[in-house]
C-alpha cells in the first residue's frame, strides 16, 4: 500500500469514528435521566422496543436517525425527529416499524417528525411492506404546529396514507404504549389491528382537562380511554396487553401469520462476498473532494466476487454502466468515474463531470435495466455536467435532459449511495431524493450541493464585496479573506451530510461496509411489490 492509501485510510476511518459518535448520542433520544423515568414507568424505550420486536440477530437499517439534528435548538432539540424507524425482520417477514420517542418532549410532533412517519409510510407504499406503530405520543408540538398541521404533506396526511394502505392490503398494526391523544389517536385506530398496554396505554381525542374545560365533566383518564375502556367498553382497539412486551410478543404472533403476495421477480441467486477486500474502500476514497481515484475499484469491492460486467466500457467514459450482483441480487450500477479519462477523439475529460456521450450511455443503460427487470444502483460522485460553449454546442442540455427522463420514467427500484460530490444537475441526473430513489444513503465522506464550497465561496464572496463596496466601505485583501472564511463556513456546515440526513434529503448516513446491507435489504422490499406500469420515455428529443 502506498502512503496515500493510508493517509485516504486514517481520513476516512476518522470520519467514520465522528459518524460512530454522533450516532451514540443521538441513539440516548432526550437523555439518560429521561429513560431512568421511562424504565420506572414500567415502559421500554422505542429503541428497547423495536430490537425486542425484531428478530435477534437479524440484519436491520434505520431511516432518518440524524433527522432533526442541529434543528429546534431553541425549543430543546428534538433528536431523531421524536421517532425511530427501522426495516428489519419480524418472525422471518420484513417489516418497516415506527416508535415513537417519549424521552423526547413526551414523544411529542415536530414538522421533522411528521416528514420522517411520511417517509416511513412512503417506503410501506413502495414496497408493500407490513408497517407496525408502536405508539407513545404526546401529540403535535403546539409552539409549531403551523408548520405540521395544515399542509398537504402534514400531520393529516398520515391518516391519508393509512387509508390508502388499507385499501392497497398493506398490513397496518398499532401497539398503543403509552398516550395517544387528539388527531393522533386517529393513526393507530385507522390501522388494521389495534393493541393498547393496560395502565400506561391511553387513547382519547380530549384528555381530562379539556374536557373537564370543554363540557365541565370530571374523569380521570384512564377511565376516559385507558385500555378497560377501549378494549371492554367502546370496541376501539382488538387486544389488551399487561406490559410492554406482551404488547410485542402478540405482534410478533399476529405477523408469523400473514401470507404472502405476488412479488416482482427480480433475479437473485446464492449471496457471495467480494473477491476483494471491501475495508480497502478507505483507502481508496480520496481525502478531499477534488482528488481523482478510479470509482472500478470502490464498485469491485462493494459486489459479490468482485465481479463487474461494464457496458459501453471505451465510450461515455466519465460514466460507468454494467451489471452486478450484491448479496445474490442482480443489478445495473451507474456511477461516476473520478479519474481524468483521455477520449477516443483524443480529448480530456474531466472525472466526476458528466458529458454528453457519457449522459447518452446512461440513458441506454437505464433502458436495458427496465427492459430486463434489473433494479438500478446509483454511485454518486459528481460534479455536474460540462459546460463551456463546446459543450452546449454538443447539446449537452438535450443529452443530460434524455438521462433525467430516463431516471425519472424508471419503473424498476432505484437505490442512491452519494460516495462524494453530490452538486447541481448532476445530483438531479443520478438519481438524487427528487427521483424517488426507494432508498438514499450518503458515505461519512458526501457533500450536498448545487456547487463545492470553494467555488460558491468565490461567487458569493463577489456579490457580498460588491455590495459592501457600493455602500462606500472599503474591502481590501484582509476583508476579502475574512468574508471568504466567513462564507465558507457557512456553506461547508450546508453541505455536510449531516445536514443532509437532518433534513431528511437522505434516508441516513452509514459506513461504506454497510451499502450491500442497504441495497440488499431494499431490494427485497421492492421484490415484494409487482411493477405494475411499462417503461415509457413519453415525449423525448432524440
Amino acid at each position: 500500500m502506498d502512503i496515500s492509501f493510508n493517509q485516504n485510510e486514517d481520513h476516512n476511518k476518522l470520519l467514520l469514528s465522528q459518524y460512530k459518535q454522533r450516532f451514540a448520542k443521538v441513539k440516548l433520544g432526550g437523555g439518560e435521566k429521561r429513560i431512568e423515568k421511562l424504565h420506572a414507568e414500567g415502559k421500554m424505550t422505542a429503541r428497547e422496543r423495536i430490537d425486542y420486536l425484531l428478530d435477534a440477530k437479524s440484519a436491520a437499517i434505520e431511516i432518518g436517525a440524524f433527522a432533526g439534528e442541529g434543528m429546534y435548538a431553541e425549543h430543546g432539540g428534538c433528536p431523531s425527529g421524536g421517532v425511530v424507524i427501522k426495516i428489519g425482520y419480524i418472525q422471518g417477514k420484513q417489516c418497516i416499524v415506527v416508535a415513537n420517542d417519549a424521552t423526547v418532549k413526551a414523544g411529542a410532533w415536530f414538522p421533522i417528525t411528521g416528514k420522517k412517519n411520511l417517509r416511513a409510510q412512503e417506503i410501506a407504499m413502495e414496497n408493500r411492506l407490513p408497517i407496525i406503530y408502536l405508539v407513545d405520543s404526546a401529540g403535535v408540538y403546539l409552539p409549531l404546529q403551523d408548520e405540521i398541521f395544515p399542509d398537504k404533506e402534514h400531520f393529516g396526511r398520515i391518516f391519508r396514507n393509512n387509508a390508502q394502505m388499507s385499501s392497497m392490503g398493506i398490513t397496518q398494526i398499532a401497539a398503543v404504549m403509552g398516550s395517544c391523544v387528539a388527531g393522533g389517536a386517529y393513526l393507530p385506530i385507522m390501522s388494521d389491528e389495534a393493541l393498547i398496554v393496560d395502565k400506561t396505554g391511553s387513547i382519547f381525542l380530549a384528555g381530562s382537562y379539556l374536557v373537564k374545560a370543554a363540557v365541565g365533566e370530571s374523569i380521570d383518564n384512564e377511565t376516559l380511554g385507558g385500555a378497560t375502556t377501549h378494549c371492554e367498553i367502546s370496541g376501539v382497539t382488538d387486544y389488551k396487553a399487561k406490559d410492554d412486551k406482551d404488547a410485542l410478543d402478540r405482534i410478533k404472533r399476529i405477523v408469523s401469520k400473514i401470507g404472502h403476495f405476488d412479488q416482482a421477480g427480480f433475479n437473485r441467486i446464492e449471496s457471495a462476498k467480494p473477491a476483494l477486500n471491501e475495508s480497502d474502500i478507505y483507502g481508496i476514497l480520496p481525502k478531499t473532494r477534488t482528488e481523482q481515484y478510479d470509482m472500478i475499484e470502490i464498485i469491485k469491492r462493494l459486489v459479490d466476487q468482485s465481479e463487474f460486467d461494464e457496458y459501453k466500457a471505451g465510450y461515455g467514459q466519465t460514466i460507468l454502466t454494467g451489471y452486478a450482483r450484491i448479496q445474490g441480487w442482480a443489478v445495473g450500477i451507474v456511477a461516476n468515474q473520478r479519474k481524468v479519462i483521455k477520449s477516443k477523439k483524443g480529448e480530456m475529460q474531466f472525472g466526476g463531470v458528466i458529458y454528453s456521450d457519457s449522459a447518452d450511455k446512461a440513458t441506454r443503460f437505464i433502458a436495458n435495466c427496465n427492459q430486463k427487470k434489473i433494479p438500478l444502483v446509483f454511485l454518486q460522485d459528481v460534479t455536474g455536467f460540462m459546460v463551456g460553449s463546446k459543450s452546449e454546442h454538443g447539446g449537452i442540455i438535450k443529452d443530460g435532459a434524455k438521462m433525467v427522463n430516463a431516471v425519472s420514467n424508471s419503473v424498476v427500484p432505484k437505490f442512491t449511495i452519494i460516495i462524494g460530490n453530490s452538486y447541481g444537475a448532476g445530483n438531479y441526473a443520478m438519481c438524487g431524493k427528487a427521483y424517488d430513489p426507494r432508498l438514499i444513503v450518503a458515505w461519512p465522506s458526501a457533500e450536498l450541493a448545487v456547487m463545492g464550497g470553494t467555488q460558491a465561496a468565490k461567487v458569493l464572496l463577489q456579490i457580498e464585496a460588491a455590495a459592501l463596496k457600493n455602500k462606500g466601505e472599503v474591502v481590501d485583501e484582509k476583508k476579502e479573506q475574512e468574508l471568504f472564511d466567513k462564507i465558507k463556513a457557512r456553506y461547508d456546515e450546508q453541505v455536510s451530510p449531516y445536514y443532509a440526513a437532518a433534513r431528511l434529503w437522505t434516508d441516513g448516513i452509514i459506513d461504506p461496509l454497510e451499502t450491500r446491507t442497504w441495497i440488499s435489504m431494499g431490494i427485497e422490499a421492492a421484490n415484494q411489490s409487482p411493477i405494475e406500469k411499462k417503461f415509457n420515455l413519453g415525449v423525448l428529443q432524440v
